[in-house]
């Protein structure tokens, strides 16, 4: 008997999905549990495996087309099926170098003409599928795919395994670089090299369909921009105690819990506490209703292979800083490998991101709507500046500093509001109270 390939209920707020490419085609043999297509929604990408073994009768939403959950996808029938079954409604996955001459009916996998056969991932293997995304990954990362053992199902190729290539060719790069011996270093009179940037080649000059994600992204912030009456405000924070505690903290703390300690976890325990102080700046506007959160759900902002994600520190208001440092990072790490469980995705009552890390002394970020507020950290510097000494006088010193840019909606929060806001965790962090929660 047949058997239908539904698409799946990604996540308690995902109603609908795009087929991104099938993995299949018709008239293939399918294994149980076989990767069959991958599905984009607006919170993750995923292949959705075989419900049953048998050959791919039909194909009834193309590639690019987006349907509601619980649509049929496919269909998997008894191979004595496959003479008699429909036209294949979407191509191939991939196309050959070369067109194909005209075939028949849909034929088995073990026939199938040249534009529907798997890539190899080595010579003489008897391979498995490499998709698309998969391919243009290795691609833009330089690395050979006959090179990379797959760890998927079958032993096919993933883009976690794409991903740990390109990381172990680059560490034995530079492991070979610092162990070249000082007499191979060019000579003192050698021309520098030169600061220009490297070329990309791997976008320019190509004209491409916008992914499922970036369209999502590209909505959300026209929408945002739309809904809410956006404007920013700017304040100086002085973190060189931060920083102190941070250093004499790290190594130890590394030990002790098992991830690293960053400055983030500081950043949205201060901000995550004034929430609770102002909450104007922890809510949600939806129509003409306001909603007060009682609650501290922080989304952070985290940029990925695929655009830019936003995992949610559930219930941030109750961690402290070594519960944040955990689930901030694991949080993030997950996103970036496409591990991340959708229902992670939503739910935040503020955001946070951290521009600062590519190096920005700020920005103006967009309003995660429906929330009314979102909170951009710039990057930290060492400066001059400004300050008492013990005795009250002033004098110049070598400080830490960084801007904080909260980007908030004028519908219902003033600027005075958003003064105070900032004034609260700017304090917070001037102060640098947290060596109790770090054993210090």
């Amino acid at each position: 008997m047949s058997e239908s390939v539904k698409m799946p209920a990604l996540g308690e707020s995902v109603t609908e999905g795009t087929v991104s490419s099938w993995l299949k085609a018709v008239g293939d043999t399918v294994e149980a549990d076989e990767p069959l297509l991958e599905v984009a929604t607006d919170k993750v990408d995923t292949e959705v495996p075989s419900p049953a073994s048998g050959v791919l009768l039909e194909i009834r939403v193309p590639e690019d087309e987006t349907v509601e959950v619980g649509t049929v996808l496919a269909i998997i029938g008894d191979p004595s099926e496959a003479g008699s079954a429909p036209a294949p409604a979407a191509p191939a996955p991939e196309a050959a170098p070369e067109p194909p001459a005209p075939a028949p009916a849909p034929t088995p996998a073990a026939e199938a003409p040249a534009p529907t056969a798997p890539a190899p991932v080595s010579s003489g293997a008897t391979g498995s599928y490499v998709t698309p995304i998969v391919r243009k990954l290795a691609k833009d990362k330089g690395v050979d795919l006959s090179t990379v053992t797959g760890t998927g199902v079958g032993g096919r190729i993933r883009k976690q395994d794409v991903e740990a290539a390109a990381k172990a060719a680059e560490e034995a790069r530079a492991a070979a670089s610092a162990a070249a011996p000082a007499a191979e270093a060019p000579a003192p009179a050698a021309k520098p090299a030169s600061a220009k940037p490297e070329v990309d080649t791997t976008l320019r000059g190509r004209t491409e369909k916008m992914s499922r994600l970036r369209q999502v992204i590209a909505d959300r912030m026209i929408d945002s921009l739309q809904t809410s009456a956006q404007l920013t405000t700017v304040v100086e924070v002085d973190v060189t105690r931060v920083a102190a505690l941070r250093a004499r903290a790290k190594n130890d703390f590394l030990a002790k819990n098992g991830t690293k300690l960053t400055f983030l976890p500081f950043f949205v325990q201060a901000a995550t506490e004034a929430l609770k102080a102002h909450p104007k700046i922890n809510a949600s506007i939806e129509g003409k209703n306001v909603t007060y959160h009682d609650v501290e759900h922080v989304g952070i902002a985290v940029d990925t292979p695929r655009g830019l994600l936003v995992p949610v520190v559930k219930n941030a208001g109750d961690l402290n800083i070594p519960g944040l440092a955990k689930r901030i990072n694991d949080l993030a790490a997950r996103t970036r490998d496409n591990k991340v469980n959708p229902d992670e995705l939503s739910g935040s009552t503020f955001t946070i991101t951290n521009t600062g890390s590519g190096g920005a002394l700020f920005d103006t970020p967009i309003i995660n709507q429906p929330e009314v507020a979102i909170l951009g950290l710039g990057a930290i510097q060492r400066q001059p500046r400004v300050i008492k000494d013990a005795d009250g006088g002033e004098v110049i010193a070598i400080r830490s500093v960084c801007y904080l840019a909260l980007s908030y909606d004028h519908r219902l929060v003033d600027g005075a509001d958003a003064a105070r806001y900032l004034m609260t965790v700017k304090k917070r962090l001037e102060e640098g109270d947290f060596g109790g929660e770090l054993g210090l």
